[in-house]
């Protein structure tokens, strides 16, 4: 029997139950395997000292921690349109159902990340990392590789994309959706809003408005570029209603940069969905707060595969499929896409 409030082992419950200790780790861990009169002495047993399995040193006889690694990013209060938290408890849920639970941690840039993921794969304290928001250049994916650390992105580069496994949001297809959904109630001048060109994201989003634009055979004159935040947003559709011929709808990279859209419009006494058009992206809740048609980003589905490529990679280190999966967005019409004025 255990003695000094020391913690109850495996091997004290062996001894009362007067069995070998693995037959004590059958019935934790294969009940099957065990007689039902046996299995009902060491259950008895367990009860009468409390005994609780010690899952952290089972985890590093398993090699494994069930946990994945998640860098998170400083807020911002210009920023109102991410889809961040949903996408961090969309990753916790997905984990769930196979024990996975999600470690957060910071990291003041890649480099730093990338080492950060390294100590908590050599601690045992992680069995792989997601990355998150990847750019077209990212040197994050290169960096875990040449550190052997397991990881799915969110996301993905311009090149190289064949040397890991990630899962992104069909940007192109979802913008351009936007677009045919405007020219479909009467648009023609339809301007775009997009992210700085070293965003990934913001190189296929700008991609899916001009070639949408050009398969209606419409102009791509309307072309601005802006940080994602709401001044930003506000400063950019600024210099596009300022043309000699303005647009009658803007596309927005994001639902952020959507708001600052709305912000102008509003400023300059234009009517948001009367006089002139206004499509986001991510769909977050900024989106209908604003009654701003959105294309919505489907993230408990990346989530879910996600989690399910990782844990292949996890499983097989050095002999696991490299794959990517590309998810179809869907357009979320609401008030602020109505028909052009006549």
């Amino acid at each position: 029997m255990p003695v000094n409030d020391q913690p109850v082992t495996l091997a004290d419950v062996a001894a009362v139950a007067n069995v070998s200790a693995q037959t004590v780790s059958n019935v934790l861990r294969r009940p099957e395997r065990v007689l039902p009169k046996t299995r009902r002495k060491v259950e008895a047993a367990i009860e009468q000292l409390g005994y609780h399995p010690n899952h952290a040193a089972r985890a590093l006889r398993a090699s494994t921690s069930h946990v994945i690694g998640l860098r998170i990013e400083p807020t911002s209060t210009e920023v109102v349109g991410s889809i961040h938290d949903r996408f961090l408890h969309a990753l916790a849920e997905a984990g769930r159902p196979s024990g996975y639970h999600i470690q957060l941690f910071t990291a003041d840039d890649a480099a730093a990340e990338a080492e950060a993921a390294r100590t908590l794969i050599r601690a045992g304290a992680a069995d792989g990392v997601v990355l998150y928001d990847v750019r077209a250049q990212d040197p994050r994916p290169g960096l875990l590789l040449a550190g052997r650390v397991p990881f799915v992105s969110f996301g993905r580069t311009v090149s190289g994309t064949g040397e890991y496994s990630w899962v992104d949001v069909d940007d192109e297809t979802g913008v351009s959706d936007a677009v045919d959904h405007l020219v479909e109630r009467g648009h023609r001048r339809i301007g775009y809003i997009g992210w700085p060109e070293d965003f990934s994201v913001g190189v296929r989003r700008a991609r899916g408005w001009h070639d949408a634009m050009t398969r209606h055979g419409l102009p791509t004159d309307l072309d601005a570029r802006a940080e994602d935040t709401m001044p930003a947003g506000s400063q950019a559709a600024g210099r596009l209603l300022d043309d000699p011929h303005p647009p009658t709808a803007i596309v927005a990279a994001t639902d952020t940069i959507a708001v600052g859209i709305h912000h102008e419009a509003t400023t300059r006494g234009l009517r948001p969905g009367a006089d002139l058009a206004i499509v986001g992206f991510d769909d977050t809740p900024t989106a209908l707060a604003f009654g701003l048609t959105s294309i919505g980003q489907p993230v408990t589905e990346a989530a879910r595969a996600i989690m399910e490529l990782l844990m292949d990679t996890v499983a097989k280190p050095d002999r696991h499929a490299v794959h990517g999966r590309l998810l179809a967005p869907r357009l979320v019409v609401r008030a602020s896409s109505r028909s052009a004025r006549p």
